[in-house]
């Protein structure tokens, strides 16, 4: 496919980045990965959440058949000791650890992100990655 020289320059091609000794670009970046793990870590902690939420209707469901079949037993330990038990103790459930990250850890990294980046590169993201995509670009001309 050929390149279209009519078309703009993208940024990563136009705007120069920050200067930036390479301590500092390394670091920036290491912080821009670590918000992407806890943007990931939140991810999962969702999937983990609807996880147990399904997990927990289908013996919501089982409860129910267990009655009908006159099994009142084991229906009544799926209402008392399973279906109101929390995820991590007796009174928390997962949207409570979801939440918790979320408000927490989450939020405060996403904060210190924009912080470095503000301080470090004018707010500019993927500093690293825009200088490797520019030097890739600039090698392949040559080739």
């Amino acid at each position: 496919m050929a390149i279209d020289d009519t078309f703009p320059e993208s940024a990563a091609e136009s705007e120069p980045t920050p200067a930036l000794s390479e301590t500092e670009l390394e670091a920036l970046h290491e912080v821009e990965l670590g918000l992407e793990w806890a943007q990931r870590a939140q991810g999962c902690l969702l999937e983990f959440h609807h996880a147990t939420g399904h997990g927990m209707d289908h013996l919501s469901r089982a409860e129910e058949l267990l009655r009908a079949a006159g099994r009142d037993d084991l229906a009544a330990a799926i209402r008392a000791d399973l279906l109101p038990h929390g995820v991590v103790d007796d009174d928390r459930w997962s949207y409570d650890v979801l939440e918790n990250f979320q408000e927490s850890l989450l939020a405060e990294t996403r904060s210190l992100e924009r912080r470095v980046r503000r301080e470090l590169a004018d707010g500019e993201r993927h500093v690293r990655e825009r200088r490797q995509e520019r030097a890739w670009k600039r090698r392949a001309d040559e080739s």
